[in-house]
């Protein structure tokens, strides 16, 4: 169904054998940063993409609309855009469209018809839906029924912008240091097992959540059909997508602090459950067997955001590259520690996480008030 700028492999190959990037930073004060900060950071990481996708996800930068679910979508075709206004003027009492701002980049082709709505639901249709989950139904339906449309991000006060092409260009082609900040995150993919498409790029996002993944989850299949009971649809053609919903599904519909979230996905050995105190032992074993179909086999680095909160999560062996870094009140994530360095080189710490044990980065309550006026908590 989804064309969106598809670009067929140039060099041939069945399967490119490649490396991905991933950069996040988050201020905890909700102190700012310019767009130019994560497209510096990936562009001295350039070698460990391939052009066939990049892109970023920024919180905080819709403050005049921050009651508002702000749609970003991609189009193939006029009538597409005209169809999906007419489904969101059927569900949505208030709707504010534009174009989202771009520029030409010899670097980027095949572009979509970019645009962005900023949505507030009909109350009168929600049928004791949360708005959370009628949003999200909503963004089903438009993404499985309406030929030639998707949309690749509906948070509130936060925006995923990506593309086929590089990191830095795509960066470049949203005019990206124009926005301003308290968290980004960005990655440089390669399609290990599917074709590059617009879509097909990370971050991938449901409602305020976005996932940046380097690596492979080999359990997609048992993850997906688990998603799909609870009413999830995977349509974006790649693992990464069952991360994300899966962190929906557990932490905002099943309430699971962000910790235990981190934990079913990237669990103990039930070796090492064996050891652990009775309440402890407990825990962890009936969190593997209610949700055991959600731990994601594979070597993986990943990097989750959402409002007032990233956190980031290797693999229990440690099969992909994972740094973090702090200096004041911000705290980086990055493969590799060049990057950190060239757009901080004074930092007053730097370690490498361990495998399965998640970095937390969340804001702190006075810069949580003023990020996210409406009071919705950042932690469960």
């Amino acid at each position: 169904m989804y064309d969106l700028g598809k670009k067929q492999n140039p060099y041939g190959d069945d399967k490119l054998h490649d490396a991905c990037g991933i950069f996040a930073v988050m201020s905890r004060s909700g102190r700012t940063f310019s767009g130019e900060i994560p497209i510096r950071a990936m562009e001295n990481m350039h070698d460990r993409g391939n052009g066939l996708g990049g892109g970023y996800a920024a919180y905080g930068i819709y403050p005049g609309w921050p009651h508002l679910y702000a749609f970003h979508m991609m189009f193939e075709h006029k009538s597409a855009k005209a169809e999906t206004e007419k489904y969101l003027h059927q569900f949505f009492s208030s709707m504010d469209g534009e174009e989202i701002p771009t520029r030409p980049h010899p670097g980027i082709s095949s572009a979509p018809i970019l645009y962005r709505y900023f949505l507030g639901p009909n109350h009168h249709l929600l049928n004791g839906l949360s708005e959370d989950d009628f949003v999200v139904q909503r963004v089903m339906h438009i993404n499985q029924k309406i030929d030639g449309a998707f949309v690749f991000s509906s948070g509130k006060n936060m925006g995923v912008f990506k593309a086929v092409g590089h990191t830095e260009d795509v960066g470049r082609f949203y005019r990206l240091e124009d926005y301003e900040a308290y968290c980004w995150t960005a990655h440089s993919r390669f399609p290990t097992n599917t074709q590059a498409w617009w879509g097909g790029a990370h971050p991938f996002s449901t409602l305020d959540w976005t996932v940046v993944h380097n690596g492979e989850i080999s359990s997609y299949g048992s993850n997906r059909n688990f998603l799909e009971m609870h009413g999830y649809y995977c349509t974006m053609h790649t693992d990464t997508e069952v991360i994300t919903y899966a962190v929906d599904l557990l932490a905002r519909r099943h309430g699971l602090p962000i910790d235990m979230v981190c934990k079913v996905m990237a669990p103990p050995l039930w070796r090492d459950i064996d050891r652990m105190p009775k309440a402890e032992k407990d825990l962890y074993t009936t969190l593997r067997v209610i949700y055991g179909p959600l731990l994601m086999n594979g070597p993986f680095s990943i990097v989750l955001a959402h409002q007032g909160e990233m956190i980031a999560l290797g693999d229990r062996i440690r099969l992909r590259p994972l740094v973090a870094a702090e200096k004041d009140d911000a705290v980086y994530i990055a493969s590799e520690e060049a990057p950190i360095r060239l757009v901080e080189p004074k930092l007053d710490r730097v370690w490498i996480p361990k495998g399965g044990e998640p970095v937390i980065v969340r804001l702190d309550d006075a810069a949580m008030a003023i990020a996210h006026p409406e009071g919705r908590s950042a932690v469960k």
